[in-house]
């Protein structure tokens, strides 16, 4: 299995490329539209052939480019089945697994951020979206999210990995690129030490301003990237 980690500096976003090497089937996790013609010539240099655009929920801060990847590249979209768009062409729950090449991906269900949230696993990695992030966690103040249903997601489904599974985030504002389940175990600022009823009162009073994109991006993202 081969990999990429790429990053989109105006959302402090990261995309992730990830290709069997012996068939050159590809899948692109939360591909972000400013950087569609980047992430398409990648893909054409490498000789890849993308079957899939995976996105962990409906982001607010920027507009996938699924649809445009679709349509260039002939890859097919794949989202939450509890918070993606009808536009997807494949709706996934907790425990789907999506093939390409020899290689698959598991879809961890990890609701809290968003109703709708998703991770997506590889036996040694875990593409967390914006449920667990590095030394953090995503918000849970729109979009259908729930600080206590968080909280089950991080300890009672991401932190039952292997301590050595690789964390790459959807997001990080800090410079880090990945951790893993054992750091955040131990680490991670908002959760470590925190019962839930004190984690739930945590995330309520953080008063985050709203993403200045969301009015924006949340429309097109239901329809995957059209605006």
């Amino acid at each position: 299995m081969s990999f990429r980690q790429l990053y989109d500096a105006a959302t402090w976003s990261y995309t992730y490329l990830v290709w069997d090497g012996a068939t050159r089937d590809a899948i692109l996790i939360d591909a972000v539209l400013d950087q569609l013609d980047r992430d398409t010539k990648l893909v054409e240099e490498l000789s890849l052939k993308l079957r899939y655009v995976l996105d962990t929920h409906v982001h607010a801060d920027h507009v996938t480019a699924a649809s445009k990847l679709r349509e260039r590249l002939g890859a097919s979209l794949v989202a939450s089945r509890a918070g993606g768009g009808a536009c997807n062409d494949v709706l996934v729950a907790d425990g789907d697994e999506i093939r390409f090449g020899g290689r698959s991906v598991r879809v961890l269900a990890t609701p809290g951020h968003t109703a709708g949230c998703v991770s997506y696993l590889l036996p040694d990695r875990v593409f967390t979206g914006d449920a667990l992030l590095v030394r953090t966690c995503g918000r849970t103040d729109f979009q259908g999210g729930d600080a206590g249903a968080l909280y089950d997601s991080i300890t009672g489904k991401l932190f039952s990995l292997p301590d050595d599974t690789l964390v790459f985030p959807a997001h990080d504002y800090k410079g880090h690129t990945a951790s893993t389940i054992g750091e955040e175990k131990r680490f991670n600022a908002r959760v470590v030490g925190r019962s839930r009823e004190a984690f739930i009162e945590l995330m309520g009073s953080l008063d985050l301003a709203m993403p200045k994109n969301i009015r924006e991006a949340v429309p097109a993202n239901l329809a995957c990237g059209c605006p």
